[in-house]
């Protein structure tokens, strides 16, 4: 007899899923039953939050959905928080849980993992949460998850089976994929509409979030087109290559491209929120535009969410921008002279970075070119929104924006390295949130996934601290015992070391990549940065 468990592992496999993410329980072993003859394989974090941050690092470094095993109750309730940053930042990640007996449900009779009511507390992080009641059910309920995850604003999907029909006999299951639904194009007569105010525009501008991701030629396609410069957003950061004439980098806060947004006539904004984090991190509360703003998102919701636009078009970025390009390749614009703009804005940034941090990323690059660098809400994050652009997109992304959690860097690095095992991967982590998730080193160690784990030292929440002086509030709570870093990276199996200098660091960074196992590289403010940065 083959139990829908057994059947489950089956679909998977047939939506292409070659990781899972999971804490084995005792609500859980029937999930497990086909998990080892199967194709997929499987980590175990030390953690659920953790294997919901390694399913996050995953997705976002591979493009493919994240999937997780966890247990009724506390399983549910530990990975809630990495579910809340996957769906603000619109991250596909599918979660497979167990609940309480079908006969069990909402009788609150004090069972093992009883919750009053999990799938809504799972529903509040989830583009949609479902309890499996029938195993017949299975194959269409998949099916939505992948289809959410091919044609929709993606974001974590909840799935949980009662542990009686995890069990329950299911041979005539159907297990093969089911078709899955195309993304949304654009109608003709909104792209026939944007045409002309492009047409119009005497200083186009082009804003980029994470919604572009999979569009980068295009995207480079009609900057050129239009002689338009490109800003984004950190999800968006090396969708147009760094390098590229019109691409600004930097962030949306910057005052530079704050005053660029400004003077644009018409701002064609792609697969991007307005969200306060992007564009308003410093928190001054004065963004605006006076142009003619054009959007394309994926979620029509969304288009009537922050910005107001002339022109709202509910579409898959691809899609519409291609049907953009082949407007006007059927009759062309002249391109405006965005380069120099670009240029200028781009000295506007140059002018607000840090030389101390930009040497710090320097250097990074320098040692890795080709790394990933998945960041934690830590210090030098908050100045990679300026100063670190990367040539290529996935290659860069952190947890300081969005829902802005701590302990990210870490399990999100290991998922990273798993989807990209060729590839440097840098857990950029500070020695707070590194506290947080600790033990994901000894599951890094365990799958052998060879991450860097670079830890910024400033002996607490140093951020918070700079907060609390602002504020002129006596610091409580912010000033960590932090342990022996480098002691507690050999314990767990990796080779560790503290670099005090930027030649000590590039140096560490190159040998790193040459071990087969994690390195952990403790680097600590006092040696890079005098004092707190200013505000």
């Amino acid at each position: 007899m083959a139990t829908c468990g057994e059947k489950l592992i089956e679909i998977l496999e047939s939506y292409g899923v070659e990781l899972v993410f999971g804490i084995p329980g005792v609500h859980t072993v029937d999930l497990y039953r086909g998990l080892k003859r199967s194709s997929i394989r499987h980590i175990t974090p030390r953690h659920e939050q953790g294997a919901g941050f390694m399913a996050d690092g995953y997705a976002r470094a591979t493009g493919a959905v994240g999937v997780c095993f966890v247990i009724t109750g506390p399983g549910m309730t530990n990975i809630i928080t990495a579910m809340a940053q996957a769906r603000q930042d619109s991250i596909p990640m599918l979660v497979i849980s167990t609940v309480n007996s079908r006969n069990q449900l909402g009788l609150g009779e004090g069972r093992l993992h009883e919750l009053p009511n999990q799938r809504n507390l799972a529903a509040e992080v989830s583009v949609f949460s479902h309890t499996l009641l029938d195993p017949a059910e299975l194959p269409k309920i998949a099916a939505r998850a992948f289809g959410v995850f091919a044609s929709q604003r993606p974001g974590p999907v909840h799935i949980e089976i009662p542990i009686d029909v995890i069990a329950a006999e299911a041979d005539s299951i159907d297990t093969s994929a089911w078709p899955l639904p195309s993304a949304p194009a654009a109608a003709p007569e909104a792209i026939d509409r944007a045409v002309t105010l492009l047409r119009e525009a005497q200083h186009p501008l082009i804003a980029i979030g994470g919604g572009a991701i999979r569009a980068g030629d295009e995207v480079v396609r009609l900057a050129e087109a239009l002689g338009a410069p490109v800003v984004n957003t950190v999800n968006a950061k090396g969708v147009i290559p760094a390098s590229h004439p019109l691409a600004v980098g930097g962030s949306g806060s910057c005052a530079a491209v704050r005053e660029a947004v400004r003077e644009a006539d018409v701002l064609l904004a792609v697969g991007t929120e307005f969200s306060e984090t992007d564009y308003d991190f410093y928190l001054k509360g004065d963004f605006s535009f006076e142009g003619r703003l054009i959007r394309i998102d994926i979620d029509a919701g969304q288009l009537s969410r922050n910005a107001k636009p002339e022109l709202a078009i509910c579409s898959d970025a691809r899609h519409a921008l291609s049907a953009l390009n082949a407007a006007l390749q059927r009759d062309p614009i002249p391109a405006k002279d965005g380069g120099s703009w670009a240029q200028a804005i781009r000295d506007g940034v140059q002018q607000r970075r840090d030389a101390r941090y930009q040497a710090f990323f320097d250097t990074i690059r320098n040692a890795l070119p080709e790394a990933i660098i998945a960041g934690d809400s830590t210090q030098p994050t908050y100045y990679a929104w300026l100063n670190y652009e990367t040539e290529a997109p996935r290659r860069y992304f952190h947890s300081a924006s969005g829902y802005g959690t701590l302990g990210y860097a870490i399990p999100a690095a290991v998922g990273a390295k798993l989807g990209q095992p060729a590839r440097p991967v840098i857990g950029l982590i500070g020695d707070g949130a590194a506290q947080f998730t600790l033990g994901e080193i000894a599951s890094a160690v365990e799958a052998k996934a060879s991450v860097i784990f670079l830890i910024w030292n400033n002996h607490g929440y140093g951020e918070i601290q700079r907060f609390f002086e602002a504020a002129g509030v006596e610091r409580v709570g912010v000033d960590l015992h932090t342990p022996d870093f480098v002691a507690l990276g050999k314990s767990f199996g990796c080779s560790a070391c503290r670099a005090t200098d930027l030649e000590q660091l590039e140096s560490a960074l190159k040998q790193a990549v040459k071990d087969p196992l994690p390195t952990l590289i403790e680097v600590r403010q006092a040696d890079f940065v005098d004092g707190y940065p200013p505000s």
